[in-house]
């Protein structure tokens, strides 16, 4: 099983003394130490507007990243696909991952706030139809062998070619799972899965049932499935106090940073997000002392060997690990992916 950095740029919090410059800059240099150390890849967030997270280009944080780094794996974590023209999105990325030597994990999704829709006139009710669109073209750019074609309900065109092709033949995507919609566009198409396991414990009961119900939907494709991955939140603690602050930084993460970005009226939720709504009654009730390794890996080096066992044994290739939430200080997350890796990786070599 690979190990990954990953964040979302979180920044959202009352009386927030760090600024999203400095943060940005953080996480650059944070993804290089996630080299150094010999994490497998970055994966870096998209958000919008300084609403929950702070870096709103990762392909230009992650091209950064490919000009100063020769081994780590290059993520977006996700693209919001929805707001950007599918077209774009297919030329960006294929180059990126010719000039990185076909260092790219593409990962898409269609997000959950409708606060970044609007300013770019991106219509959130529909989102999950035109991200399933925008994939789809996205996907046919890398692999098309002449011009084509496309005539539907959100975009159309005629005879193109999407060049530069990407150096991976082909360059599969990631699609972010939160819901049964998305595991069966990923299925249906033959692609890649990521999941967040506190959600996947909501939506199907756990992540090792999650990944089970992909595969399963893939059969029922005709098809084995693909890569399998998930995020996890982590902070390795050595006394009750530490692992406290760790639970406490998660609980002000859920709270203050995301509950905000997650839809929770009723009344204007998309019939595709409804399953946020029971996300959100979760979230505003949770305490720190009810984390489990459904959300958390916390505790000590072999605590977290231990959960993290039963993640590869339900059949994860790669777990990219959240070490920045919560407001925690740069230096504490420097030391937290240094100790990951001499501490707890070794056991999955």
């Amino acid at each position: 099983m690979d190990f990954g950095y990953f964040t979302l740029s979180d920044n959202r919090y009352p009386n927030n003394p760090r600024t999203a410059e400095a943060f940005v800059r953080e996480i650059y240099a944070q993804a290089l130490h996630a080299e150094a150390i010999g994490l497998n890849s970055a994966w870096i967030g998209e958000h919008h507007f300084n609403l929950l997270g702070v870096n709103p280009c990762p392909n230009m944080m992650l091209a950064q990243l490919a000009g100063a780094t020769k081994r780590i794996r290059l993520g977006p974590a996700v693209v919001l696909l929805p707001v950007h023209h599918p077209l774009h999105v297919a030329e960006e990325w294929a180059t990126l991952d010719l000039l990185s030597g076909g260092r790219v994990d593409f990962a898409a999704g269609r997000g959950y706030d409708r606060l970044e829709y609007a300013p770019f006139q991106a219509p959130f009710q529909e989102s999950a139809e035109l991200f399933a669109e925008g994939l789809d073209i996205v996907w046919r750019a890398w692999t098309e062998p002449g011009r084509w074609s496309h005539r539907g309900k959100y975009y159309q065109f005629d005879d193109i070619e999407i060049r530069p092709r990407p150096a991976q033949q082909p360059l599969r995507p990631y699609v972010a799972c939160f819901s049964r919609s998305s595991m069966e566009l990923a299925a249906r198409n033959d692609w890649n899965i990521i999941f967040a396991p506190f959600a996947a414990a909501m939506v199907y009961g756990s992540l090792a049932q999650g990944a089970q119900a992909y595969r399963e939907t893939c059969v029922g494709h005709g098809r084995s499935g693909r890569r399998v991955m998930c995020s996890y939140f982590i902070h390795i603690a050595d006394t009750k106090a530490e692992e406290d602050f760790g639970r406490a930084a998660l609980i002000r993460y859920f709270k203050d940073a995301l509950i905000a970005a997650f839809p929770s009226d009723p009344a204007t939720v998309p019939p595709t997000l409804r399953y946020f709504l029971e996300i959100v009654d979760i979230l505003k009730s949770m305490k720190a002392d009810s984390l489990t390794s459904r959300s958390i890996l916390t505790g000590s080096p072999a605590k977290i060997v231990e959960d993290l066992k039963a993640v590869e044994a339900a059949g994860i290739a790669e777990v990219i690990l959240y070490f920045n939430y919560g407001l925690k200080p740069d230096a504490m997350v420097r030391d937290q992916m240094s100790r990951f890796m001499t501490e707890i990786a070794p056991a999955f070599r």
